[in-house]
This record gives C-alpha cells, structure tokens and sequence, in this order.
C-alpha cells in the first residue's frame, strides 16, 4: 500500500477524531442531559459522564446510516478525496469549536452537511437533490414537530385530571414501542440489523404481523407497570428516574445520529484503505465523542440547562420524549440532524406550555436561530472557496 496514502489517511482520521471530540464536547454530549439538568436531577458532571457512555454505545451500534449518507449521499458522481476530506472535517470542527467557546450551540449536522456539499461541489460533484430535500425537510419540520409534541406533553403532565402515575407509564410505553423496534447492528446477521422485537419472536418462535404487535405490546406494558409501580410509591423520585432514563436514551440516539458527522467523510476511504473496517472507524468515532464529552461538554450543559428555559422534571420528560422520537427517526433515514435543534425546540416548547413565554429567554433564542441558519451558510461558502483554491 502506498505510504503516502497511509499518511494522508492517518491524517484524515486525527481530524476526524478531532471533530468527534467537539460534538462531543458541543452537540452530542451537552444536549441530552441538558433538560435533567435544568430539573436538577442530575448534576452536571454526572451527566457528562452518563452521555458519554451511552453515545459512545449509540456511536458503535446505530452509527452507520448517517455515516453513510454524509460519506457517499451528498454529492454524486465523485469519491472525494483525502485533502478533500481532511478540509470538511478542519472547517466543521472549527466552527463547532467556535460555539463551545462562545457557549452558542451552533448545529454541528448543519456545518458538516454544508462543508460536505461545498468541497463536494467545488471539485466537480453533482447535486443529490433527492436527498437534500429530505434532509431539508427534516431540518424545517423539527422545530415544529418536536416543539409541539413537547408543548402537547407539558400541556397534559400538569393537569389534575390526568393523573401522572397513569400519564407518564403511557409515554414511558410510547416510548418503549419505538425502542424495541429500533434496529441495532449487534442482533443482527453479518450485514444486517435486527430489533428487540425479532429477538422476541425467535425466542416465542412466532412469526407475522400478529406476533409483532404482541410482542411489542407486551414490552410495553411491562415497562409501563414499573413505571406505575416506581411513580406511585414515589412521585418525584419516580419521575427523576423516567427523567434519567429517557436521558440516557437521548444521548445513546445522539451517539447514533451524530457519529456520522465525524467519521461518515472517512468513508469513501477505506476501499483504498482496505486494512480499516466500517466497525473500526465508528469504534474510534466513538471513543472521541466519549472523550469529548467528558472532558468539554459541563460548560454547554450549564448552557443549555439553565439558559433556554425554567425546567421542572415534567417540563423536562416532555422535552426529551420528542427528542427521542425524532433523532431515531432521523438515524433511520440517515439523514444528518442537529440535536442542538431537536432539544432547543423541545426545551422551548416544553417550557412555553406551562411558564409561558416569559420563561423561555427570547434573545437566547433569537442568536441561537441566527447561529444555525448561518452555519449552514457560512460552512457552504468556506468549504467551496477553499476547495477552489487548494485542491
């Protein structure tokens, strides 16, 4: 193998690592926690730790749909290059960089997804508008759809005739339907994924849709009975705990979605590096979210906990059930998604149903919409001119 291209690979994956860290450190590592935090259920380094470890979970198990779409879905009709590659990661990461330090979350799928495209571009890609259709689809209807379904919950949580000790095993099952249908990379075949679900219909040895919904619906309910049983023996102690575990669920989903930012531009790379796996390089994906997270990601915690919105737990679990819901939806799509979009949009929601907007920090809000809208941009216009000019 040429040694060149060995070093400019190894180069390649120091830049991806890099980048891994700072969404860590940023998006990924800061956002999932962020609403239990601001409900004080758990402290800010504990959950730094805790995102850590399920993102890096999330990373190796979830990881290789948006991997593949930011690797080879964006632009057609070229396999871009090491120095290529190299550019994309230095210039998303150095604007994720940016936010950590100014404590702005500036979205991290929006700078990858336009330094992509630029470079992509600028050496003579074709547009995929298919795809960037879909993406930008989800990137408009986010706000909106996980906003609702945030202010809908919170709206509901606090009412006197809908008492929590049957509203929040409801979600909780909601919640578990979706879970035992994710797919995940280690109970499947060889070059396939398989559910929770499948693994209980080989278990019973049951096939056909029939058996499908039982078994889901027998998941279900008996994550919803816990749930009943832990809420009713005691209330806040028992909503803490739905709290952190819908947390840890964000954060696994964070790890799967966001793993692709960092290491999806590796690739294209590894049929010429044959020596690296797919399974390889979400592994070390991983390992740099994990040490970002622990290591930057309290200051964007703190941020986001205590600067967007007053959250009390029900607040909080109405913002992390539509957070969930979306970043899987997205890893099944494999399209790039910013979780600093899917929470923000959730803690708003969340927080306006019950304090109004009085308690929601308006011009937070406004610089945080005007960061997102500009990274895309800025990150588009940066990747191309340098492109031109380097490559």
């Amino acid at each position: 193998m040429d040694p060149a291209l060995i070093a400019l690979f190894v180069g390649a994956s120091l830049a991806s690592l890099f980048m891994a860290w700072v969404i860590g450190a940023g998006s990924s590592g800061a956002t999932p926690f962020a609403p239990a935090v601001g409900a004080n259920a758990i402290s800010t380094m504990r959950a730094a730790l805790l995102v850590g470890i399920f993102g890096f979970v999330g990373a190796v198990t979830q990881g290789g749909n948006v991997s593949e779409a930011v690797g080879s879905g964006l632009v057609g009709g070229l396999s871009m290059p090491v120095a290529g590659v190299i550019l994309v990661l230095v210039l998303g990461a150095g604007l994720m960089a940016i936010g950590i330090i100014t404590g702005y979350p500036i979205a991290t799928a929006f700078t990858v997804t336009g330094a992509v495209i630029g470079v992509g571009l600028a050496l003579g890609g074709t547009p995929v508008w298919s795809k960037y259709q879909q993406i930008a689809a989800v990137w408009v209807l986010t706000p909106v759809v996980g906003g609702g379904i945030a202010f809908a919950i919170a709206s509901v949580l606090p009412r006197p005739d809908v008492p929590e000790r049957y509203s929040i095993p409801v979600l909780v099952g909601l919640v578990t339907v979706v879970l035992v249908n994710v797919e995940f990379s280690f109970l499947g075949g060889t070059n396939s994924a398989g559910t929770v679900r499948e693994v209980g219909q080989h278990t019973l040895a049951v096939e056909g849709p029939a058996s499908a919904v039982v078994v889901t619906g027998g998941a279900a309910l008996a994550v919803a009975a816990v749930v009943w049983w832990d809420v009713g023996r005691h209330q806040r102690g028992g909503l803490q705990h739905v709290l952190l575990v819908l947390g840890s669920l964000v954060a696994f989903s964070a790890g799967g979605s966001q793993v692709g930012l960092a290491v999806g531009p590796l690739i294209p790379l590894l049929d010429e590096v044959e020596m690296v796996s797919v399974v390889v390089v979400l592994v070390g994906g991983g390992l740099g979210m994990l040490a970002g997270s622990w290591t930057g990601a309290p200051r964007m915690i703190k941020s986001l906990a205590q600067d967007y919105s007053s959250l009390g737990p029900r607040r909080a679990i109405s913002a992390l059930v539509p957070s969930f819901l979306i970043a899987q939806l997205a890893v099944l799509l494999g399209v790039p998604v910013s979780f600093n979009e899917i929470i923000v949009s959730s803690i708003i929601g969340s927080g306006a149903a019950v304090g109004g907007w009085g308690a929601v920090d308006a011009r937070k809000i406004l610089v945080t919409l005007g960061a997102w809208a500009g990274s895309f941009s800025l990150s588009f216009v940066l990747a191309y001119a340098a492109a031109v000019v380097f490559l």
